[in-house]
């Protein structure tokens, strides 16, 4: 039987011991990807003793089955595609959807980041944290806004990912920390015993900034 998390505590737990190597370090920095990889960056920024923030990306999804991404998009204006699924839209129907997620990414910037100041990452690791790796789409935008902050050194790190997904992203970012990857991969949650949907509160919770 494939390896379980209990749930993103345990994960957090898990994928700072495979990132000992920056504990302490200066110029590091955790980004949890909301929702739910902000839960997990938590725990892995405060196991290593650096920093921790969010980055805000929304996935783009099918219509007719919104957890399958055909792309997704970041502050800045930042659009990735998936041209294996979004070649099945129309793109109007990209527009569309398009339109919609940035007003929902408009809205959780100001939720979760407040009056705070924009990231600025230069001179920066930008540590990227996710609740798993399914399609890569969310990820890989969350790569171009770090690399368009400044960020000298990009690393993803997600406690559980899709092959094809991580080959995807290691020619776009600088290491790729993922201890659990299976063979015949499914969904994310099928690798958490607690997989609940977090909410802005718990997310709104978690310390940010040091």
């Amino acid at each position: 039987m494939e390896m379980e998390y209990r749930d993103r505590r345990d994960a957090g737990e898990q994928l700072a011991g495979q990132l000992a190597q920056l504990r302490g370090r200066p110029g590091v920095v955790v980004l949890g990807l909301l929702r739910g990889g902000a839960p997990v960056a938590a725990v892995v920024a405060d196991q290593l003793d650096v920093a921790y923030d969010v980055l805000v990306i929304r996935k783009l999804g099918l219509p007719s089955a919104a957890e399958v991404a055909f792309g997704a998009i970041g502050p800045g204006g930042v659009r990735v595609l998936n041209p294996e699924i979004a070649d099945q839209l129309a793109p109007g129907q990209i527009a569309r959807i398009t339109t919609a997620e940035t007003t929902e990414l408009r809205r959780r910037e100001r939720l979760f980041r407040g009056d705070r100041p924009p990231l600025d990452l230069r001179g920066r690791t930008a540590v990227l944290v996710d609740d798993g790796l399914a399609t890569g789409a969310s990820a890989r935008a969350a790569v171009t806004v770090s690399r368009s902050l400044g960020a000298d050194r990009v690393v993803l790190a997600v406690p559980v990912g899709s092959a094809e997904a991580i080959g995807t992203l290691q020619d776009v970012v600088d290491e790729v920390v993922c201890p659990l990857r299976p063979t015949d991969f499914r969904a994310v949650g099928c690798y958490y015993q607690d997989f609940h949907q977090v909410s802005d509160d718990e997310v709104t919770a978690l310390p940010v900034g040091r």
